[in-house]
């Protein structure tokens, strides 16, 4: 993004990708703010090209794949106060970066907020959002407006940069996709919370070359399952692998994968705060 296109000097935005050449090349130039792309080992030509057409994007070569904790990396080379991300087939609409960063400087205690997402060029409201905005939980009636949440879509989120490194950034043993829910619980541990602020919106077109409804469904479940042993009470924990062990075959096998990562999340494992595990009772989900 050239320096005259910049929406708003306080936020960077962040793009972790792997071998989606033909989308990042349309979609990297429509984010109007400084750019810092991960690219998590693309073998496709991705990192060539993206230097030849955008020159003003500020490139990283992981050399590996790295899932959602390549996004902590770009992060960490922010410089400014907030941080949004995309993904390689999403963009923020003009004026939203500008909106959230605005809702972020409101709330000085507000570690992430999450904002709409428009889908495909029907720009349907993704249901997700929906969900967000049903939300439940209590929150302080002299906040600025907005619901606090405990989930997000990575691809539609701005971070307050030095609240993210705090709460750990995405990590390298969930990677992806599923990697928003511990990052959402210790951000509200730390006193960080989230809040969905409707109106501001990312434009998702999703890519041809993401995974089916069985594969991600296994994927997720792997996330569930790992984010639950490294911050729910044992019981909790439990209750989620029985839940995804009764809920089908790429559930099932979802679980299988966990096991694999297993050490990795025990060795992670930090119980999450009393408020936030009742934040977690009150949205039902320790089990599901």
């Amino acid at each position: 993004m050239a320096p005259e296109q910049v929406e708003d000097a306080r936020v960077t935005v962040v793009v972790a990708s792997r071998n989606r050449r033909d989308e990042l090349l349309q979609t990297l130039g429509r984010h109007r703010a400084r750019v810092i792309l991960v690219d998590n080992g693309s073998t496709d030509g991705t990192v060539d090209a993206v230097r030849r057409t955008h020159p003003h994007v500020e490139v990283v070569e992981l050399g590996r794949n790295l899932g959602a904790a390549a996004r902590t990396l770009g992060v960490r080379r922010a410089t400014t106060p907030y941080v949004a991300f995309a993904d390689d087939d999403s963009w923020w609409a003009p004026g939203s970066l500008h909106a959230a960063a605005d809702a972020l400087a409101a709330a000085p205690e507000v570690g992430l907020v999450a904002v709409d997402v428009l889908v495909g060029p029907a720009q349907r409201l993704d249901p997700f959002c929906e969900e967000l905005a049903r939300s439940p939980l209590p929150r302080d009636s002299t906040a600025p407006p907005g619901t606090r949440v405990l989930g997000f879509m990575a691809c539609a989120a701005m971070v307050r940069r030095d609240a993210f490194l705090r709460a750990g950034g995405f990590d390298d043993v969930v990677r992806f996709p599923g990697e928003e829910e511990r990052l959402a619980w210790d951000l509200t541990a730390q006193g960080s919370p989230l809040l969905y602020v409707p109106g501001p919106a990312v434009h998702h077109h999703p890519s041809p070359r993401r995974h089916g409804p069985a594969a991600r469904h296994r994927a997720v479940t792997r996330s569930r399952v790992l984010t639950g042993v490294m911050r729910l009470p044992w019981r909790h924990a439990l209750a989620r692998t029985v839940a995804a062990l009764r809920a089908g075959t790429p559930a099932r096998r979802g679980v299988l994968d966990a096991a694999r990562d297993m050490p990795a999340a025990l060795r992670e494992r930090r119980v999450v705060a009393p408020h936030v595990l009742a934040d977690l009772e009150l949205l039902d989900l320790t089990r599901t």
